[in-house]
């Protein structure tokens, strides 16, 4: 099957829309992280990190929008479904990602201390699992690390190391 992987300015427009989400966990007064599932060019869900919100550690954008696009299309079998968040996954998201059997995953920061996508460990490709996502990053790394700065500027006075 000879499929087209959508391009630089389809990943951006979906990433755009993440950067959207992620400002909303900044105006709620969580880590500005922000996640949209896309399936055939279509957004089927949107979520952003709710962990102040929720008082739940497992709360973050992108087991949020994997549960709720799981709830959209009536299977947990995500395996038509890119996912696009504005910082590199952690263990856990990364993990659920691939339970999820989750076809592509775009990503904008890398996030040098939790990162399990590169950064740190690589989950979503490792051999040793059964199902693997590809990966795309750095798309609008730039526009998502600044909006992360901005959030850690604000409540520690200074400029983090992502």
């Amino acid at each position: 099957m000879n499929e087209e992987r959508p391009s630089e300015a389809v990943d951006e427009k979906f990433m755009l829309l993440a950067l959207e989400q992620a400002r909303l966990a900044l105006d709620a007064g969580d880590v500005p992280i922000g996640a949209i599932a896309v399936s055939e060019g279509r957004v089927v869900a949107v979520a952003h990190n709710e962990r102040e919100l929720k008082k739940d550690p497992t709360a973050h954008a992108e087991l949020i929008v994997l549960k709720n696009a799981a709830e959209q299309k009536g299977s947990w079998r995500l395996d038509d479904f890119t996912i696009y968040v504005t910082l590199e996954p952690c263990p856990m998201c990364a993990g659920a990602m691939v339970a999820a059997r989750v076809k592509r995953l775009v990503y904008g920061a890398a996030d040098l201390k939790a990162g399990a996508v590169w950064s740190l460990y690589n989950i979503p490709q490792d051999p040793r699992l059964n199902h693997h996502v590809e990966v795309k990053a750095g798309v609008l790394e730039e526009d998502c690390s600044a909006l992360l700065a901005e959030f850690f500027r604000s409540k520690r006075g200074k400029t983090p190391t992502l």
